[in-house]
């Protein structure tokens, strides 16, 4: 067998299905509509994003993963709205998803820079995965050969606040699939609900710097609850610098877990560099710190935003996510 096939296949597929977290992404903190649909029009302008990750490279069948999205707001801003696909390979699975958002933005206040947001995503998720790379271990199992796959229709939902210091949000993926063509999941791993749970601010240091740190909070219940901190600094309004810890925690009990879990997982290190205010670019390498440090050469991702100013009445630069308020 390959190098790490063993082990991908024990984590993401086999005749009993495991609990297995959604695609990955470390610059997640820069476009909150991956993991909340109530971030739609957050920006206030139409925003255009893509995110590549080849996660443990130098292991064979390591997730590689691929997101592009779109949102703006209608209605003055009271509503937003957004779009998004992914695509995410790891080993022999295959998911494919596309989503459509709405959000509904309050007012907090009177010009409308403070905003609580309730949003709810529907879409189609592909599921797939190509029984010929599996090895079984039991001479009896009459394993079908090929490529099983099933479509299902999905929903998520959340709440999202921000105003021009802090922004918090809680959301929830994965309502409808686990519950539909159920029968076609023995050897397709079925998805699982996650819920997230994220916070940040902004503090202004000086004229040229500002510094924002953030969390991240995932839990799926069947697989290790996992926390990101992160921290970032601004500087001069064009460059983003930063990183993130990346650990598994305990919240509650998981008495079904394996005792000698090994609780860190990654440190990142990131940049986003903004060539002109319209556009960011980003990239963020993955160091693993846990038991992959011997097998993975890292994760690397790159990500890259642009921003078409549609909303006239709302054409700011602070409002381009280069500034403090728009900092998501």
């Amino acid at each position: 067998m390959k190098r790490g096939f063993i082990l991908l296949l024990c984590m993401a597929l086999g005749k009993s299905v495991f609990a297995q977290q959604e695609a990955q992404f470390s610059q997640y903190m820069f476009n909150g509509i991956y993991i909340n649909p109530a971030y739609a029009g957050y920006k206030e302008e139409l925003y255009l994003h893509a995110f590549y990750r080849a996660q443990w490279t130098g292991i064979e069948g390591a997730p590689r993963s691929f997101s592009v999205s779109a949102d703006n707001i209608a209605n003055d801003g009271n509503v937003g709205w957004g779009i998004q696909a992914v695509a995410d390979k790891l080993g022999a699975q295959t998911n494919q998803s596309l989503y459509a958002s709405y959000a509904y933005r309050i007012r907090m206040n009177e010009d409308g820079t403070s905003r609580l947001a309730f949003g709810i995503s529907g879409g189609l998720v592909n599921l797939a995965v190509n029984t010929s790379l599996l090895t079984t271990t039991d001479p009896e199992d009459d394993m079908p050969q090929g490529t099983l796959t099933t479509t299902v229709p999905d929903a998520r939902a959340g709440i999202f606040y921000a105003d021009d210091r802090f922004y918090a949000g809680v959301s929830v993926d994965n309502l409808v699939a686990p519950h539909i063509n159920k029968s076609k999941y023995v050897y397709i791993p079925t998805p699982r609900p996650h819920y997230y749970i994220t916070a940040g601010a902004m503090f202004k240091l000086n004229e040229q710097l500002s510094l924002k740190p953030s969390f991240l909070l995932k839990d799926d219940r069947g697989g290790p609850t996992s926390l990101d901190v992160n921290a970032f600094l601004l500087i001069s309004e064009k460059l983003w610098i930063g990183g993130s810890y990346r650990t598994s925690v305990s919240l509650y009990d998981k008495a079904y877990l394996q005792k000698t879990l090994v609780t860190r997982d990654a440190a990142v290190a990131a940049i986003e560099i903004f060539p002109m205010p319209t556009l960011r670019i980003g990239y963020a390498y993955d160091f693993s710190i846990g038991p992959l440090q011997s097998y993975s050469n890292g994760s690397h991702e790159i990500s890259i935003g642009f921003t078409i100013p549609t909303n006239r009445d709302h054409v700011n630069l602070r409002k381009l996510g280069i500034s403090c308020p728009k900092f998501f």
